[in-house]
């Protein structure tokens, strides 16, 4: 007798996902609390527990973001990780989570107000906050549910957010240790500023574009004219930036040039500011680049500023925090946009008759990585952590092999930038953020000093990479404290002021492996298992977490980093929304099913660095769950089994096609489980695709149906439990349509679910 039919045809995605993922939700598994009972651990036995426990915390994502492709793929190498790992009986968590985005969060809520004709200092900073946490009310969290539709199985019960209250309380305390080691300070050094954002931005923050521009040879004429010279009344420097030639402090050239050897130490008339200035060798100066000859602008170049300190050259500020000219630069500039500023330079070079030639010239502008605006190098105080010795520990831990980062081959962008990393800038000027629990003297200062602009400022000859602290000078007195306090220990009267400045979101997300956890998980869960990410926040984000770990717990974060592919476009292209080349997750999943947009990611992931998007493997995958989908139809609707044979002990299959199709499954099994272990999902993918609609479809069914005909219960067996088997070994990777089939052929009244049915 056979089966009613309980299957509809085609298999409709749009009629089964959203059901399904109710399922899991309100059976509560995804919570790890919830799981079967597990051993528990011997005593004294702490390191067996990867072998119990499994974890995985999602990285993040932006209040302002929406699902991509990139998150897609992360998210869907995660859950089968989590799903494979939940079904072999381990203790599964997936920790899932917002980053509160502060620049980009802001930006957004800015645009609104700017829509409506204000500003956020028309709020003022309170009104603004609390606009901005209506605004991620209303639709922080749309990326969350968007990740449901993938299908992924994190525990929603531990959602956390980088603004929670005790999230927020850990990086206070953070700062705090690092400013009681010493490791924090507040210093003046010239930092990347985005005049669109008006605030600091970190080396790793910038973005880089390559823009076609002139080369200008300009003459800066010496003070004493010097016969033995090639150059008799001037030197010549090459820029693409005149207009800071207004801040100049010298003139540089490479020790080893043998052109200028006669020159060094001599003096220069500074065009146009008729200002004395030297000429000096230093070894950063490319002999190739132009003439050979720079300018040197301290205060408006990183390189030029290390050069100033090992040179003790003055700092002079002629850009301003909106990239216009300050009074440095001279009453005919001040207050010009700095475009407008290079015209009238030019043009009164020009006239000077100074400007020997001008080329064609390519090359790369920085750019904030938020919203794209070009950045000024300009001196400011900032808040610095330093990173010697926290480098040290981030080096250690992979030399080691503590954690261990793979492909391998992506060590290299790791250690390259430990290696050269200089103490990064913490505090941003905006107002979204963890507020430095910094506190002022009002007295002292008479206001907040959290930008200032020093004029010709004097920089003590230093060979460290950073400038000498200011903490605690005559300008500034300030206290470190979480909370306010009583009384201002300077002048005795005044009530603090706490310090405008939030901290970089890199410095709150550095402690997402630990600051995310109660005490209780802490024990259990951390470190994590795995890390799943992206390459280009390799050093933003993965380093950090892995010196805040060592540095806070005394423990690595995570024992692997998995660096996953970076998805491009068919013409190997990044993609982007703005240029039309973006593909949207969300309509391949509407159209599609998610479990066709999972296929086709991960069928495509074979183990290089980029994927070329190919969509027809999204429509591979909608047809493969079709098959799947078909095929589980015909075996439940010719067979009168229904979930009753576990096992092949009871299954003595008397052809060869039956024992070819138990081989050929413990194989496929097996191989499938140490690609997974080794981070192959493709490869694993591949394998099932080929045993599941060859093997077992094209060959073993259409085998069994004569002796289906001639009522043959060992086939039906076999071709039950190969169908069953197969669903799991399917699940990791195309949940949805396994779970409803799972659903559909359990005993009737049972709860169980192939979301923790055991693997083995």
């Amino acid at each position: 007798m056979k089966h009613e039919t309980i299957f509809d045809k085609p298999y409709d995605p749009k009629k089964v996902e959203e059901k399904i993922y109710k399922l899991w939700e309100k059976s509560g598994f995804f919570n790890s609390d919830k799981l079967p009972k597990t051993p528990a651990l011997p005593a004294g036995r702490q390191r067996l527990k990867p072998k119990i426990y499994f974890t995985i915390l999602l990285p993040p994502p932006n209040i302002t973001g929406s699902l991509h492709l990139g998150h897609a793929l992360n998210a869907t190498i995660s859950d089968i990780l989590i799903r494979f790992n939940r079904m072999r009986g381990k203790k599964t968590i997936w920790l899932p989570g917002l980053d509160h985005a502060g620049i980009a969060t802001q930006n957004v809520v800015e645009k609104e107000l700017d829509r409506e004709g204000g500003t956020r200092f028309d709020l003022g900073r309170e009104k603004f906050i609390e606009r901005v946490w209506q605004w991620k009310k209303q639709y922080g969290s749309i990326i969350l549910g968007q990740f449901k539709k993938l299908g992924v199985s994190c525990d929603w019960s531990r959602l956390r957010f980088t603004l929670d209250k005790k999230y927020s309380d850990a990086v206070l305390k953070a700062f705090i240790h690092y400013y009681k080691k010493g490791w924090i300070y507040r210093g003046e050094r010239v930092i990347n500023w985005c005049p669109r954002c008006q605030t600091s931005l970190s080396d790793l923050e910038v973005e880089y574009k390559e823009e076609k521009t002139k080369l200008w040879y300009i003459k800066y004429p010496l003070k004493v004219q010097d016969s033995r010279s090639m150059i008799q009344d001037y030197i010549v420097v090459a820029t693409t930036r005149p207009e800071t030639m207004l801040g100049d402090a010298a003139v540089a050239v490479n020790p080893k040039d043998e052109r200028y050897k006669n020159l060094i130490d001599k003096e220069v008339i500074l065009p146009l500011q008729n200002r004395e200035i030297p000429i000096i060798a230093d070894k950063a100066v490319d002999e190739k680049f132009g003439t050979g000859a720079v300018k040197v602008t301290p205060a408006h170049d990183l390189t030029d500023a290390e050069i100033a300190e090992r040179h003790s050259l003055p700092f002079y500020q002629v850009i301003d925090k909106d990239a216009k000219m300050t009074s440095e630069a001279g009453y005919l500039y001040f207050g010009l946009k700095t475009e407008e500023c290079r015209s009238k330079v030019l043009e009164e070079l020009e006239k000077l008759g100074l400007i020997e030639k001008v080329e064609d010239y390519t090359h790369n502008i920085s750019l904030c990585y938020r919203c794209r605006s070009k950045l000024e190098p300009i001196l400011s105080p900032q808040w610095f952590l330093k990173m010697d010795e926290l480098k040290k520990l981030a080096i250690k831990a992979v030399k080691s092999s503590k954690v261990k980062i793979i492909p391998k081959n992506f060590e290299k962008i790791y250690f390259s930038w430990l290696n050269n990393v200089k103490d990064w800038c913490i505090s941003r000027q905006i107002w979204w953020g963890h507020r430095l629990p910094v506190w002022f003297c009002q007295n002292q200062t008479g206001r907040i000093p959290n930008f200032q602009f020093p004029i010709s400022k004097q920089i003590p000859n230093s060979k460290s990479q950073t400038s000498k602290p200011i903490e605690n000078s005559s300008a500034e007195k300030f206290v470190v404290s979480i909370v306010q306090p009583r009384r201002c220990p300077f002048c005795k009267e005044c009530k603090m002021i706490q310090s405008e400045d939030v901290l970089d979101t890199w410095f709150s997300s550095a402690l997402w492996p630990f600051a995310t956890l109660s005490k209780k998980d802490l024990k259990n869960f951390y470190p994590s298992d795995v890390l799943i990410t992206a390459r280009d926040i390799i050093n933003l984000w993965v380093a950090r977490m892995i010196f805040s770990g060592m540095g806070f717990r005394g423990e690595i974060p995570f024992l692997k980093v998995l660096i996953h592919a970076t998805i491009l476009t068919q013409e190997g292209k990044r993609m982007s929304k703005s240029k039309g080349t973006g593909v949207d997750p969300l309509e391949l999943i509407d159209n599609f099913g998610a479990d066709a947009l999972r296929f086709g990611l991960i069928w495509q992931s074979m183990g290089n660095q980029d994927i070329r998007f190919d969509g027809t493997a999204v429509m591979a995958g909608r047809k493969f769950a079709n098959k799947i989908w078909n095929a589980s139809r015909f075996v439940i609707n010719n067979t009168n089994l229904r979930m009753n044979t576990n096992n092949t002990n009871k299954i003595k299959p008397k052809t060869s096609a039956g024992k070819k199709i138990l081989s050929q499954l413990q194989k496929t099994k097996k191989a499938v489980e140490k690609d997974i272990e080794n981070f192959h999902f493709g490869q694993a993918l591949h394998k099932i695709y080929d045993f599941f609609w060859h093997d077992f479809c094209d060959v073993y069914i259409e085998k069994s149906k004569k002796q289906l005909q001639a009522s043959n219960p060992q086939t039906s067996k076999i071709l039950f439990y190969v169908l069953l088997e197969s669903l799991k070994i399917l699940h990791p990777f195309t949940p949805f349509v396994t779970e409803a089939i799972y659903q559909k052929v359990k005993p009737k009244g049972s709860k169980k679910m192939l979301l923790i049915v055991k693997w083995q």
